[in-house]
């Protein structure tokens, strides 16, 4: 669930799955994911499909070990991690671009 509808994550998907945006990529995607050029030129949600990539397996390796505390999720329905444990520093590995209310950062 996202409170901005499904394109949204799909947007955020594409970019995780983009390889020419992330130095490890978090998505392995089969389809038109976009292009260097053009990164916004990806295809319809319908066309394309994915999976977790190597990489992001290996970040999410202890979820099921008992690292970090689960609460429910948004209905009461599920359980989900309170967060996500990471064996790598993925920010440092991958970096990241934003900009939020008064600070921006970019980490390469």
């Amino acid at each position: 669930y996202h409170p901005h509808g499904d394109s949204a994550c799909y947007e955020a998907m594409v970019l995780m799955a983009q390889p020419f945006s992330y130095r490890y990529p978090l998505v392995d995607g089969q389809g038109n994911w976009g292009a260097p050029d053009d990164p916004k030129s990806f295809a319809a949600m319908r066309y394309t499909e994915s999976r977790l990539s190597k990489y992001a397996e290996l970040l999410l390796s202890e979820l099921g070990q008992g690292t970090v505390d689960w609460v429910p999720n948004f209905d009461g329905t599920l359980q989900e991690p309170k967060m996500l444990p990471a064996r790598l520093p993925n920010i440092l590995l991958n970096g990241t671009t934003g900009i939020a209310v008064g600070m921006a950062t970019d980490i390469s």
